[in-house]
Parts: structure tokens; sequence; C-alpha cells
């Protein structure tokens, strides 16, 4: 009996359906693509140019077919990036991948240049490989990330003159206090001995004589208060006799103000030299600072240590590092704000600035800072974006 004939498809004409079907799709998603495509053969020359791609290049899809590849992208480039392609066809590696590259460049029609990022992918078909990239245009996320970076190394910049004219400023207050003041003060106290002396051979009554010598224990304290002020403010050991003596002042005065033993470790006298002794000195007043506001310690080791190519400043507590407490800041922010102003003489000395700490154990700041004349030097061997 003869087989009924029947409407139904045969399995191939299914298949061949369902691969229409399938490219229509694809091809599709090419032309709504929000990001330009291209696809060239193993000659990278172009043989897929999407709608966006047309928009981006200033090209039809008609006058982009057919061309070299190395027509879209500027001279300078093209043989590197030939090279590129070549090399992802043998290997199938590529460091291009979409947001993790530098900046790369594509060259429009009239002949301007702009920066993109891409990712490009490979596949097999029956003439060969095709290689597909996919880009972007980043000429407005450059724009923007170039816009942050002056503003800011223009913040940088505003925040050194700043933390170099509180510097002048309080190297100009010590001075006149202890110049001006200190002066007034000791004549003063000059005087006031002088009229007790003449009160005591006029026969004055006891009364006066006491009230002289309270004023001038006034005066003493008084002239105590303006020399500790001064000091405070810029230690005349600084520039006197350098960091160490002054660091080991600090300490002295710190750990009789507050009871806290203060030990200074240093193998020998460093000359860091006047800028960086001026940041080292005040990082350390902040660090001993911050001991006090929330570290509830009884011990600080403050070292200075010289390697071959920087210095290592650690000031360590026997607090309670990153343990909870009572009206503490949260985890991890013990110093807010302290840190921060840490960080800023550290970055004005081209250093870094690192902190260790944990429950119960203490809380270390460590600061690492070139040799004198070494950030020079760094900063010309610095790595640099390359296009």
């Amino acid at each position: 009996m003869a087989p009924e004939p029947t409407d139904l498809p045969q399995p191939g004409a299914q298949d061949l359906a369902r691969t229409q079907a399938s490219e229509a799709r694809l091809a599709g998603i090419i032309r709504s693509s929000m990001e330009a495509i291209i696809t060239v053969d193993e000659a990278q020359q172009v043989v897929l140019f999407n709608p966006m791609a047309e928009r981006l290049f200033g090209y039809t899809a008609a006058q982009a077919l057919g061309r070299p590849l190395g027509d879209f992208i500027p001279a300078r480039f093209r043989e590197a990036h030939g090279a590129h392609v070549r090399r992802f066809g043998v290997t199938g590696v590529s460091e291009r991948q979409m947001g993790l590259q530098r900046v790369l460049h594509a060259l429009r029609r009239d002949g301007t240049e702009f920066p993109i990022e891409a990712s490009i992918s490979q596949t097999q078909d029956g003439h060969g490989k095709l290689f597909t990239v996919i880009l972007r245009d980043t000429t407005e996320r450059v724009r923007a990330e170039a816009a942050m970076r002056q503003s800011r190394e223009e913040l940088q910049q505003l925040s050194d003159r700043v933390q170099a004219s509180r510097e002048e400023e309080r190297r100009r207050i010590a001075r006149e206090l202890h110049d001006d003041l200190g002066q007034r003060l000791s004549a003063l106290k000059m005087d006031l001995a002088i009229l007790a002396g003449d009160l005591r051979e006029a026969g004055a009554a006891q009364g006066l004589l006491d009230q002289a010598a309270a004023m001038n224990l006034v005066i003493d304290e008084t002239v105590a208060s303006v020399r500790r002020i001064a000091a405070d403010l810029r230690p005349a050991l600084l520039d006197e006799l350098g960091l160490m003596p002054a660091i080991e002042w600090l300490a002295k005065e710190f750990s009789a103000r507050y009871g806290i033993a203060v030990a200074v470790h240093a193998a020998e006298e460093e000359d860091v030299g006047e800028r960086a002794a001026t940041a080292v000195f005040r990082i350390v007043q902040e660090a001993l600072s911050n001991v006090v506001q929330h570290a509830e310690a009884s011990r600080v080791d403050i070292g200075l240590v010289r390697h071959p190519a920087h210095y290592e400043l650690t000031v360590r507590d026997n607090g309670r590092g990153s343990a909870a407490g009572a009206g503490r800041p949260a985890r991890g922010r013990r110093i807010s704000l302290g840190l921060v102003g840490i960080r800023e003489r550290a970055r004005l000395l081209a250093g870094t600035v690192s902190t260790t700490q944990a429950d119960g154990a203490g809380f270390c700041l460590t600061v690492c800072f070139p040799l004198p004349g070494a950030e020079a030097d760094a900063d010309k061997t610095s790595p640099e974006a390359l296009s």
C-alpha cells in the first residue's frame, strides 16, 4: 500500500527553517545593538558593519564592506593592531576585554580620532576564521575622567598649599609668642621683682608683699604656658636639632601630660630633610593624639627605620585595637579624619600609609616614604597611560 501524502516539512526543511530563524534573530540583534559591531575575515577585511558602526565611523555598511580593518585605525596603531588580531587567531587569547584594558583609538571617515574600548572574539565558518570586534566610543568617559583627574590634582595642590601655609603660620606665631610675648613677660617679671624689693625697703604691709609674690607666680605660670603653646605650634628643636630630638621631646611631653609611656626607637640620627621632618613630626603628633582619644593604651612605641630605598615610620600602641567600645567610631574607622590628615602628609612625601589592628592587641600605623631626592626619581619612572 502506497504511503499517504503529507503536508509536513521533512526534517531537513525543519532544520533549515530553524537556522534561518536563528540567523534572522541574530541579524536583528546586531542591527539593534547599542555597541558598534565589526566582523573581519582572516585577511582583516570587513564583512559585517552594523548600523551603530555606521554612525560611529561615518561610513555606510556598503562603503565599509571589503575595506581593510586598518582604515578604521589611526596609522600609528595599525601594525600593532594587525599583529594582535593575528596572534589572537592563533592563540585564542586576548588581553582586550571590555572595561579591562587601556584606552584604544579609532579613526572616523573625516580623519578624527576618538577613544574606544573593545572586545574581540573569533568564529569559524566554511570559508575560514571570522573575527568580531564589539566596541564603544568612550569619548565622554575619557573627558569625565580627565576632568576628575584634573580636579583631583587641583585639590591636591590646594591641600599642599594649605598645609604649607598652615605650617608657616604655625612657625610665625610660635616665633612671635617666644620672642615678643615671652620677652614682655620676662620684662614684667623683672619689673615686679624690682617693685617687690622697693616695697620691702619701704616697710610695706605683708599683704602687699604676698600679693606681689602671687603675681610673680602667675607670671611664671604664664611664661611656662606660652612656651608650651609655642612648642606645640612649632617646636624649636625641630628647626635647631632635627627630627629625632623633636620626636623625643614630643614623646616626653606626651608621657608627662597623659601618663602614657612612650618609647622612641631609631638606630641613629636620621637626616630626612626639612620638609619630610615637618611632615613626619606632624604625623607622629596626630598619631599620639589618636592614641589618647581612642586607644586606651598604656604604652606607645615610635620607630623610624632607614631601608635601602625608603624610610619606615611606625607608631604602635598596646590599646584595644579594633575592639568595639562605648562611644567609639565604627570598626575600621578608629582615627577617621586624623588618618585622612596623616595620608595627606604622607602623600606630600610620595609615601604610603597602612594600618594593622586586632581586637585587644593594639593598633599600628606604618608610613613608608622614599629617601630624600628619591621622590623625583619615582615620578620620572612612574608608569603613564599609553595610547
